[in-house]
């Protein structure tokens, strides 16, 4: 394990990223900033040097991203998701600063192909997944969700996703949500009490 995360630091390293030892916090602070934080499974594959992103979310129970497609969302989101399941793995982060709370576990929740069985639609499978990771998560858990509900239409969708949103911080889970759906975003930005952060991704 520990020659591998050598042999990654080096090839990383050899491309012109930079990584850097984490700053872990606990739980209960709250705690999410980086500098130059990138996908590191992204960076293996480009021929030049991936591009870092900035990030201050200390006290935030939610980051909301959202921008046009193809502008590095779901990038970002990787990023964030690989950096704290290396940090809380005794590793390196692929980042020039990050501090991050720990978490008792890492979900993720995403949109997948229909149902090949045709025994359920999308809308219904995604329910089904999301229920099943509320019997997994507990209040200092990290949930990561690209693009969820997105295969029904805006209004619906952003009401599901609004309705989840609201029970898993209440929770005291920490979400982070990719999403296209404007509706979505507008009114959990008019709800919000300071604790949520709100980034777009600008187009490349």
């Amino acid at each position: 394990f520990y020659r591998g995360a050598l042999n990654l630091r080096e090839q990383l390293v050899l491309r012109g990223v930079p990584v850097c030892m984490p700053a872990p916090r606990t739980p209960e602070a709250r705690t999410l900033n980086a500098a130059g934080l990138y996908d590191v499974a992204l960076a293996l594959t480009l021929d030049e040097p991936a591009v870092g992103n900035e990030l201050d979310a200390d006290g935030r129970s939610l980051i909301v991203i959202t921008g046009a497609n193809g502008a590095g969302k779901s990038t970002l989101l990787r990023a964030l998701g690989v950096a704290q399941l290396m940090m809380q793995s005794g590793l390196f982060t692929g980042a020039e600063r990050f501090t991050a709370s720990v978490c008792d576990g890492v979900f993720t929740h995403h949109p997948r192909e229909e149902d090949a069985t045709m025994t359920s639609g999308k809308l219904v499978e995604e329910l089904q997944r999301m229920s099943s990771l509320v019997e997994l998560v507990g209040p200092n858990s990290l949930l990561l969700c690209n693009e969820s509900f997105a295969s029904t239409n805006e209004r619906e969708g952003s009401e599901i996703g609004r309705q989840v949103i609201a029970a898993m911080r209440e929770a005291g889970i920490r979400i982070v949500f990719v999403t296209h759906q404007f509706e979505l975003a507008h009114r959990l930005a008019l709800e919000d009490a300071g604790t949520a952060l709100f980034l777009r991704a600008a187009p490349g």
